[in-house]
């Protein structure tokens, strides 16, 4: 378990045997976040506590050698976990993270599995295609702040995270991720074989911009370009499942009202009404077409305060399209023409 003629993780080793024998269950190297010239220095990185012990977490400390800031911190099971399944940040610490001590076989076999389920999912299109969305998503949520704030400062900060998460969706579409965390990131992404149109042009250019207002605007332009980028990769990328189109038309009876309200805001020439109502149906359109699969169906676009006619047209072929998938799927309605057929067939 002497992983290392390094004087710093000799250090570590003999400390932990002697203090903390049964408190710590890995010490793990880690050098690829590392400057190229400090490569050659002590890999020591992070250790593992047992989730049991308070008095493992006193091992952690800070400390400079040499004008070079070390950082000895725990990381728990659960984090670890994290960055097998690439929700934690750093997915380097586990991938290419080395055990330099552990405290028994059980911990370092949970250690190695979790390395080979890192690698599981970076070989799983589907679950990479997603984390691909979440940071798309993480993105995106920046820039709806971004884009009222005034000081330069803030924005660039902002753009830089927007153009890391972007970078990180792309390389998971491209079943990777970033060795040496933001350092190289350019030069990864030009490796890739995967690119939206034009993202190494706008990572550059965000680097370069010296106002806010193009930097909001090239943001923009990169989150629009990922994810038109993952919008034209999603057929096939996601999990086959056999929906249930009795739930269809569960959902249609219960929402067959909102289109009533729709239609009859139209016929009152009411655009703030028929607008509202037209944008809470239009949203769980949008639910029900990914659940089940289904092409697109937009009728929100077709509208214009100065043409309602032709905005509840468009709804009316929006509910027909709905019904006609009910309908070709053996689905019936539990529909009935009065009160009393309802009443004479539910006593």
């Amino acid at each position: 378990m002497n992983a290392s003629c390094d004087p710093l993780v000799d250090w570590a080793i003999r400390k932990i045997k002697k203090e903390y024998k049964d408190d710590i269950c890995l010490l793990i190297g880690h050098q690829t976040l590392k400057l190229e010239k400090d490569m050659e220095d002590t890999a020591l990185s992070f250790f593992i506590p047992d989730p049991d012990s308070e008095k493992a977490l006193n091992l952690a400390r800070t400390f400079m050698i040499n004008g070079i800031g070390h950082d000895l911190f725990p990381m728990s099971w659960e984090r670890v976990e994290g960055l097998a399944g690439l929700t934690e940040y750093n997915t380097s610490c586990l991938g290419d993270g080395q055990i330099l001590y552990y405290r028994n076989e059980s911990d370092k076999n949970r250690f190695l599995a979790l390395q080979a389920k890192l690698q599981e999912n970076l070989h799983n299109r589907v679950f990479m295609f997603n984390k691909a969305l979440e940071k798309v998503d993480m993105a995106m949520e920046i820039f709806q702040t971004m884009i009222f704030e005034e000081s330069l400062g803030k924005v660039r900060k902002a753009a830089g995270y927007i153009a890391d998460f972007l970078s990180i969706a792309v390389a998971a579409v491209n079943l990777t991720y970033f060795k040496n965390g933001q350092t190289y990131q350019i030069r990864d992404l030009a490796a890739m074989q995967d690119l939206p149109e034009d993202f190494i042009a706008l990572y550059n250019a965000i680097v370069e911009t010296q106002t806010k207002e193009r930097l909001k605007e090239l943001c923009y332009k990169m989150i629009r370009t990922t994810r038109h980028f993952l919008g034209v990769r999603k057929t096939g990328t996601k999990e086959r499942s056999h929906p249930d189109f009795a739930d269809l038309a569960s959902w249609y009876q219960e929402l067959c009202y909102t289109w009533r309200r729709v239609y009859h805001w139209c016929d009152q020439k009411d655009p703030v009404k028929s607008f509202i109502w037209g944008c809470s149906l239009q949203y769980e359109l949008d639910i029900v077409v990914e659940e089940f699969g289904l092409d697109s169906i937009d009728f929100l676009g077709a509208y214009s305060a100065d043409d309602l006619p032709v905005y509840r047209k468009m709804a009316e072929a929006a509910e027909n399209k709905i019904l006609s998938i009910i309908a070709e799927h053996g689905v019936k309605l539990d529909a009935y023409a009065s009160i009393e057929e309802f009443l004479a067939k539910n006593a």
